[in-house]
C-alpha cells in the first residue's frame, strides 16, 4: 500500500478523494489547517495532521515518505471570510511550496484540483473574462487560481510530475460514486448540462496516482 499526503483533506474535495484513497487500499496523511476541527476523518490508515499547504518548511516536513500528494486546499477558512481577505498568490505560494517540497523529498507525483473559470470557451476566450457567464465578484479567486497554473507551467520539466484536473462548474456534493468520467483538454466541455460528482472527481484524481496517464499539463475532467 502507498501512502498519498492530501492537502486540503477537511473540504468536500478532500473529503471525496481521502474516502476513495482509503477505499483503494492507500495510507492517507489529511493535511488540514487545525486538525481539532476534522477528528470525523480520521480513521484506520488516515492520519490527519496540522499544515499550511503555502509554506515551505511545513510541506518539506509532510511529504517525506509519501508516493504522492494531492492539493485540494481552498485559500478560505470559511463561508464568513470574504474575497476582500483573499491572499492573490496563495496558489502561487502552494505552487512553489509543494514542488520544492516533493522534490526535495523525491516524491514523484502531484495531482491537483483545478478552476473551470481558466477553461477556455468555444471562441477561445477564458471563462472568467466573459462577465455574462462568470460574476465579476468572483474573478480574483480565479485570477489567483490561475497564476497558480502559470507557475506550475513555468516551472518546465521539474522532478515532480504534476497534474491539474479542472472539473466543471456543476460540482455534486451528493451525486453517486458511477466510476465514470471523461477527460477533455483545455475548452469548457460543449455539453450545457456537464457536470461531475465530488465521488467521481476522486476516482479521476486516485486514477491517477494509481496509473499516471497524464503529465506535467491540465486536462479538464467531467461526467
Amino acid at each position: 500500500m502507498s501512502g498519498i499526503v492530501i492537502f486540503g483533506a477537511g473540504g468536500r474535495a478532500g473529503r471525496a478523494i481521502t474516502a476513495e484513497a482509503r477505499e483503494r487500499g492507500h495510507h492517507v496523511t489529511a493535511v488540514v489547517r487545525d486538525p481539532d476541527r476534522y477528528r470525523d476523518i480520521q480513521a484506520d490508515g488516515v492520519h490527519v495532521v496540522r499544515g499550511d499547504v503555502t509554506d515551505v518548511a511545513a510541506v518539506s516536513s509532510i511529504v517525506p515518505g509519501h508516493d504522492a500528494a494531492v492539493q485540494a486546499v481552498s485559500p478560505f477558512s470559511g463561508p464568513e471570510q470574504g474575497f476582500a481577505d483573499l491572499d492573490p498568490q496563495f496558489f502561487v505560494k502552494a505552487a512553489d511550496a509543494l514542488l520544492h517540497g516533493l522534490a526535495e523529498a523525491r516524491v514523484p507525483r502531484l495531482v491537483l484540483v483545478g478552476l473551470f473559470a481558466n477553461l477556455r470557451d468555444a471562441h477561445g476566450q477564458l471563462v472568467m473574462d466573459d462577465p455574462s457567464v462568470f460574476p465579476a465578484e468572483i474573478r480574483p479567486f480565479a485570477i489567483a487560481h490561475t497564476a497558480g497554473l502559470d507557475r506550475l507551467r513555468e516551472a518546465g520539466d521539474t522532478a515532480v510530475d504534476w497534474l491539474m484536473l479542472t472539473p466543471p462548474a456543476l460540482l455534486e456534493s451528493t451525486g453517486p460514486r458511477t466510476g465514470r468520467y471523461r477527460i477533455g483538454g483545455e475548452t469548457v466541455p460543449q455539453s450545457a448540462s456537464a457536470h461531475l460528482s465530488y465521488a467521481d472527481l476522486a476516482v479521476a484524481v486516485i486514477d491517477e496516482i494509481d496509473t499516471p496517464r497524464h503529465h506535467r499539463t491540465r486536462v479538464s475532467v467531467f461526467d
